[in-house]
């Protein structure tokens, strides 16, 4: 049986160096957090939108609910409101555990001597 995409990369990772290891996730960790802290911005930005129209924070939207005169719209509005809270919360979560990794900056090792 042929191994997976999944297998083939791990078999390519663990036979490289320990530095070439970590050369590879401080520089991939860098680009997926600037991937994730664009897409939470653009979560943020949806949230406050909300908020901005109907000039109120979705917990305390929660904590009333929705008004009686609530048309289509703001029942549509609420259910897109909760999936952008949702995802900007989740996030933040990963963002928060790769921040860690992410500040160590990125590792050169033996790509500083280039001509070897």
């Amino acid at each position: 049986m042929e191994p997976t995409l999944m297998e083939k990369i791990e078999n390519g990772f663990t036979s490289l160096s320990p530095e070439e290891k970590f050369a590879i996730i401080t520089h991939g960790t860098a680009l997926y957090l600037s991937t994730l802290e664009k897409r939470l911005f653009l979560a943020q930005a949806k949230v406050r939108q909300f908020e901005e129209t109907y000039g109120i924070s979705l917990s305390e939207l929660d904590a009333r609910g929705l008004p009686d005169e609530a048309d289509y719209k703001m029942h549509e509005d609420y259910l897109m409101w909760h999936h952008w809270a949702d995802t900007a919360e989740k996030l933040m979560e990963q963002v928060d555990l790769l921040q860690p990794i992410g500040t160590q900056g990125l590792y050169a090792g033996e790509a500083l001597h280039v001509g070897n």
